[in-house]
């Protein structure tokens, strides 16, 4: 009996444009199957990364980075929004992604998105689920003596969307009224 597994990232669109395949295993079994890899992953997509359990340790490391990029464009792009510039984030989405050193296909996708959701994402809500690798990538870094201070603020960026009302930030407010009469703001006041 052999096991192989494969992390596979393509998200919905992969059923056209392929699949990236970082598959784990022992050689004798992984060759027999390259044949189904290699012919649903995209040309370079594929590739053997070593022993049982790392196709979807790398796929784990890999979301973790994902986390990471997405919440650099989100604080970008909130910088931008609230500007006092009027900009249209839609067409700055549009033109990094030619030329730009930040172009990837996550911009792409946010240029996706803002041309149906439009200019402010008006429809959208800010609550952000995670699915768990960012935490395992996390925890595995820690078990390594790893820094990964961006993975690690990208998680908690996602946690904090889901409040509507922090407890904590309404301690520091109390604190920072409390040992320096600094203002607070009382519920239901902007």
């Amino acid at each position: 009996m052999n096991f192989v597994d494969a992390g596979v990232s393509g998200g919905i669109w992969g059923l056209r444009n392929g699949y990236c395949l970082m598959v784990g295993g022992d050689d004798e079994p992984v060759t027999r199957l390259e044949p189904v890899f290699t012919d649903l992953a995209p040309d370079d997509g594929y590739a053997h990364v070593g022993p049982a359990g790392s196709g979807h340790f790398v796929k784990m490391v890999h979301n973790g980075i994902e986390y990471g990029l997405m919440q650099a464009y989100a604080e970008g792009f909130e910088v931008m929004e609230r500007s006092e510039f009027d900009l249209d984030l839609r067409e700055i989405a549009g033109i990094w992604r030619y030329g730009s050193v930040v172009r990837s296909w996550l911009l792409e996708l946010l240029h996706d998105a803002l041309e149906k959701e439009g200019n402010k994402l008006e429809r959208l809500r800010g609550y952000v689920e995670d699915s768990g690798e960012g935490r395992w990538t996390i925890a595995e870094a820690i078990a390594e003596d790893v820094p990964v201070p961006v993975i690690t603020a990208a998680l908690f960026a996602r946690f904090a969307s889901r409040q509507d009302e922090s407890f904590a930030a309404k301690v520091t407010a109390a604190l920072r009224n409390e040992f320096g009469g600094h203002a607070v703001q009382l519920a239901g006041s902007k």
